[in-house]
C-alpha cells in the first residue's frame, strides 16, 4: 500500500508539472514581449499596447514566478509620454535594471505628435519593475515611418558602455552608443548598421526586433522578418553572432549549406512566430519570449480576405547553445 501511494503522489507530481508548462503562457493579446528576471525574484513580461478586461494599456504587464504561470498585472506606462500624447501607438518595450542608479529603465516606441516624425524611441524610469515608469521627457532617438523601431539596450559586458540596437522599415538593425544615464545617444557618435536586408530568401525583406543574448563570449543578435502581421504574414526569428557588441556579424545562415538563418518558424500550431527577448531564469537554463498567432485564427482571418489585425499571444520554449549557435527546442 504504502509503495502504491508513493507512485500515485509521484503520478500526480508528474502530471501536475506537465499542465503547467504549456503554450501559449498568456493567451491574450501580448505582442512584442520582452521578459526579465527582476531584482524581487519574479519574472515580468512587458509588451506591446493591448486591451484587458476592457482598459486600454499603453505597455502591457505581467508577472511569474515559474515563467508559465502569469497574472496580468496592468500598464507599466500608465501616463503617456509628453511628446507622444495623442497615439495610441505605444510598443515593443525593452526593460532593463541599473545597479548604479537603482532604476528600471524601459525603452520603448511611439508614435510623435510632431507629425515631422512617425515612431520614435522613448526612455522612461521606475524604481520598480511594476512602475509607474515615467518618461525622460523627450524621444531618446526620433525617425522617419517605422525607422526608429525596436529597442533593445544593454551594457556591454566587455567595454561597460552603454549600447542600444533598434531598427526597422526596410532598413539595416544598427546600434547607437548611449550616455551613462541612457537618456541620450553620445554626442558625435554615428549609429552603426549591423545586419541588412534581402540578404536571404526568405524572411529577410524587412527585419526588426532586436535581441542580444551575451554567451560565452560572443554576442548572438536574435532579429525577425519579414511580415509580423496580416493575412500575408510571413514572420520567423534568425540569429547572427559576433565577438564585438559592434560587430562585424555574422549570419547563421552564412554557415549552413540552405543558407537560412532562421531558428524558429511555423509549424502545425503557430503561424508567424518572432519579436523574441532571451531570458535566463534563476537556474541559468535560457528560455526564448516570443509571440505567435493561433494558426486556426490566422487562418479564418485569410478566409474573410479583410487583412484584418489578428492577436499575437506570448509563447516561451528552452534554448540550448550547440557547435556554437543556440537551438530552440520547441518541447512545449
Amino acid at each position: 500500500m504504502k509503495y502504491f501511494s508513493i507512485i500515485f503522489i509521484l503520478f500526480i507530481s508528474i502530471v501536475s508539472h506537465a499542465q503547467t508548462k504549456h503554450n501559449p503562457v498568456i493567451n491574450t493579446d501580448f505582442p512584442d514581449p520582452t521578459v526579465i528576471l527582476a531584482h524581487d525574484g519574479k519574472y515580468y513580461a512587458y509588451a506591446t499596447n493591448g486591451r484587458h478586461d476592457g482598459k486600454l494599456n499603453n505597455i502591457q504587464l505581467a508577472s511569474s514566478t515559474d515563467l508559465f504561470n502569469w497574472t496580468y498585472l496592468g500598464d507599466a506606462l500608465p501616463q503617456k509620454a509628453s511628446w507622444a500624447g495623442t497615439t495610441q501607438n505605444y510598443w515593443a518595450p525593452h526593460v532593463l535594471y541599473d545597479e548604479d542608479i537603482k532604476q528600471y529603465v524601459m525603452f520603448y516606441c511611439a508614435k510623435s505628435d510632431d507629425t515631422t516624425y512617425g515612431m520614435c524611441i522613448g526612455v522612461a524610469f521606475a524604481s520598480k519593475p511594476t512602475g509607474p515608469f515615467v518618461d525622460k521627457g523627450s524621444p531618446l532617438m526620433k525617425g522617419k515611418d517605422f525607422k526608429v523601431l525596436d529597442p533593445m539596450a544593454m551594457t556591454d559586458p566587455k567595454t561597460k558602455k552603454k549600447i542600444m540596437y533598434w531598427g526597422s522599415a526596410f532598413a539595416p538593425i544598427s546600434i547607437s552608443e548611449l550616455t551613462d544615464d541612457w537618456k541620450d545617444t553620445v554626442a558625435g557618435s554615428k549609429a552603426i548598421p549591423l545586419l541588412f536586408t534581402n540578404t536571404e530568401k526568405e524572411y529577410t525583406k524587412l527585419i526588426e526586433g532586436a535581441w542580444v543574448d551575451y554567451h560565452d563570449g560572443q554576442y548572438y543578435l536574435y532579429y525577425s522578418g519579414d511580415n509580423c502581421c496580416g493575412d500575408n504574414a510571413n514572420y520567423a526569428v534568425m540569429v547572427a553572432r559576433a565577438d564585438n557588441a559592434f560587430g562585424p556579424f555574422t549570419r547563421l545562415g552564412e554557415t549552413r549549406a540552405d543558407s537560412s538563418s532562421v531558428i524558429l518558424a511555423k509549424d502545425d500550431t503557430w503561424f508567424a512566430p518572432g519579436h523574441n527577448s532571451i531570458v535566463h531564469d534563476k537556474d541559468g537554463h535560457i528560455w526564448m519570449a516570443y509571440h505567435a498567432i493561433w494558426n486556426r485564427e490566422a487562418a479564418a482571418s485569410r478566409a474573410e480576405k479583410k487583412n484584418k489585425y489578428v492577436r499575437r499571444v506570448m509563447c516561451i520554449q528552452p534554448v540550448v547553445y550547440k557547435n556554437g549557435w543556440p537551438v530552440v527546442e520547441k518541447i512545449y
